[in-house]
């Protein structure tokens, strides 16, 4: 990419220079100085008291309220030229220094610069010390997009379009050696292979994806599309975050926030030598993940792959529902059912009226009946060495009291009490009715584990 000039479309500027901006405005609100600054073309302030707001909301986030407003203002098409015109009228030189360090004389007569300033050399000196010699994404430069909507996806979004050059640097060469052998494999489906990257001081994981066995390039395309829709316009703590996608040719990668203890899946199997989560832990899963389903449930889609496999735990054990490609949005799915002739999904998870081409959210409901069996006994969903395989048909052997409840919870769990294993198996079976409007909605499945969840974490 070439240096940046004072003509430098402000949306065009790289994740890099992004970052050092955020590092000199975000602290004591810098930014809001900025902002208040920023006119509409008739004159007018181009924000109110409600943007600030909303971009306040983005610190609670995690994000970067400097980065919001750039985002929002570079759809304008501003340039360089008019941010720093902005930066050097509230003395924010260091800022300055960030975009133009040469030479602001560079700009065109015309603009309202002087041609004569110089900038402090100790921010100069800051600003060359704090240098992340990366190669990072220009903060909206998409490659060749894979259909029309992608055309239509700004950078106010928040994600970031990558080369796959640039994803194959952060990934040394797509390394195929897992992480645990100094690799950057973090694991593998019918979808492809996902890799773990470094960019800048942070960790990603790249899913990069390959048609599955019974699927076409083109069906790929669509669940790219789909996902990337999906992640784009809902935002949640317990769902995935996607940082940005690259779609060169047949190379379709989608790059997410790192989640270093995997999937919910791999930590009730211990994989790797991982301690054994405890109840508390467990119960916090199952709270966050229904949370996460209840959010998309409200915004009126249906995840339709509801797995342990698909729940990534982030640093803090907080649940993340992952894995959007097959995800079904609609104005409402009360009015009606809708069909498909295409059967998707994970079959150890399906309900009866999924197997048969419904399309309803009472089914994401009986996929996390199975995921709640899963937190309860530490078992897989599916064992072919097993009688029965199905973790969902062990149900049934509780049921009709050939197993007990107390043997067929996890023995590796610590802190559980039997009186909470009990309510937690009652919410799993109403969710496994196979009747689907006899099944419990999301709203009530959450408030029935915060209630006794929540009880089990202040008696402790």
């Amino acid at each position: 990419m070439c240096d940046v000039t004072a003509d430098t479309l402000v949306r065009s500027l790289r994740f890099t220079t992004l970052r050092r901006l955020s590092d000199l405005l975000d602290p004591q609100d810098t930014w809001r100085t900025v902002m208040m600054d920023i006119k509409k073309p008739t004159g007018e302030p181009r924000y109110t008291q409600l943007h600030i707001r909303r971009f306040d909301a983005a610190v609670l986030q995690g994000k970067s309220p400097t980065t919001e407003m750039l985002f929002d203002w570079g759809t304008t098409n501003c340039t360089v030229r008019d941010l720093v015109e902005i930066l050097i009228r509230h003395k924010l030189f260091a800022a300055v220094s960030v975009l133009l360090p040469d030479k602001i004389c560079q700009l065109d007569k015309g603009s309202t610069f002087a041609s004569n300033i110089t900038l402090p050399e100790d921010d100069i000196r800051k600003r060359e010390q704090t240098e992340t010699p990366l190669m990072e994404p220009d903060s909206t430069n998409r490659p060749e997009e894979t259909s029309e909507s992608l055309n239509s996806w700004s950078s106010s979004e928040g994600s970031y379009g990558f080369t796959y050059g640039e994803l194959t640097v952060i990934t040394r060469n797509w390394d195929d050696r897992p992480v645990s052998e100094g690799g950057c494999r973090l694991g593998a489906g019918g979808f492809g292979v996902v890799f773990r990257g470094l960019m800048g001081n942070k960790h990603v994981a790249i899913k990069k994806l390959n048609p599955m066995d019974d699927s076409s390039p083109e069906d790929l395309k669509i669940q790219f599309n789909q996902e990337i829709q999906t992640l784009r316009s809902l935002k949640h703590e317990n769902l995935v975050e996607m940082v940005g996608y690259s779609c060169e040719g047949q190379n379709l990668c989608l790059v997410y926030a790192y989640m270093p203890n995997g999937s919910l899946l791999d930590r009730l199997a211990c994989l790797d030598g991982s301690s054994s989560l405890t109840w508390q832990t467990r119960c916090s899963v199952a709270i966050g993940t229904a949370r996460g389903l209840e959010y998309l449930h409200c915004n009126n889609h249906i995840h339709r792959d509801v797995k342990s496999g698909n729940i990534l735990l982030n640093e803090c054990f907080v649940p993340k529902i992952s894995d959007f490609g097959l995800t079904r949005a609609s104005g409402s799915w009360s009015c009606s059912t809708v069909m498909t002739g295409r059967i998707v999904g994970t079959t150890a998870y399906m309900a009866p009226e999924a197997l048969r081409g419904e399309i309803t959210p009472k089914s994401d409901i009986f996929s996390f009946g199975v995921v709640l069996l899963e937190i309860l006994s530490g078992l897989p969903p599916v064992d072919e060495g097993r009688d029965p395989k199905l973790l969902m048909e062990m149900k049934d052997e509780i049921d009709d009291e050939e197993i007990s409840l107390k043997d067929f919870i996890d023995q590796k769990m610590e802190d559980w009490r039997m009186q909470e294993l009990e309510k937690m198996y009652d919410v799993a079976s109403q969710c496994l009715c196979e009747k689907k409007n006899k099944r419990p909605l999301i709203t009530e499945v959450v408030s029935a584990l915060e209630d006794f969840c929540q009880n089990h974490s202040q008696s402790l």
